[in-house]
C-alpha cells in the first residue's frame, strides 16, 4: 500500500474521513500545536470544513502576529522548508491558507504511516 499524497486539503480530508483516520489526524494536530506550544484544541466532533477554516485562521494569526512561533510549529511539525519556500507570500490569506495545507499534509502522513505500518 502507497502513500499517495492529496492534492488538495478537501481530498486530504474526505480521504482520511474514508480511512477511518480523521479523528486521529485531529489528535496529531492538537499533539503537534501543543508540542510547539501553541496550544489548538479542535474538538473531536469538529467537521472537516470547520478543521480547515479553524486551522487556516490559526495560522494567518501565527504568521502575521507571532513569525517565530510560526516558524518554530513548522519545524515541530516537519513541514518542508523546500515546499514553504515555494510559496508566494505576497498575499497572506493565500498564504496561510496554502500553509495550512502543507501541515495537514505532513499530519496526515504520520497519521497514515503510523496506521500503515504499525
Amino acid at each position: 500500500m502507497n502513500f499517495i499524497t492529496p492534492t488538495s486539503t478537501d481530498l486530504l480530508l474526505s480521504e482520511a474521513e474514508s480511512e477511518n483516520l480523521y479523528l486521529k489526524l485531529i489528535e496529531q494536530i492538537n499533539k503537534d500545536f501543543n508540542l510547539a506550544n501553541e496550544g489548538i484544541d479542535f474538538p473531536m466532533s469538529i467537521s472537516p470544513d470547520e478543521l480547515k477554516i479553524q486551522l487556516h485562521e490559526k495560522v494567518y494569526r501565527l504568521i502575521q502576529y507571532k513569525f517565530a512561533e510560526y516558524l518554530n510549529l513548522l519545524y515541530v511539525i516537519d513541514v518542508s522548508e523546500e515546499e514553504i519556500k515555494k510559496l508566494d507570500g505576497s498575499d497572506l490569506v493565500i498564504l496561510a491558507e496554502q500553509v495550512a495545507f502543507l501541515i495537514l499534509k505532513r499530519e496526515w502522513q504520520k497519521v497514515w504511516f503510523r496506521n500503515n505500518f504499525k
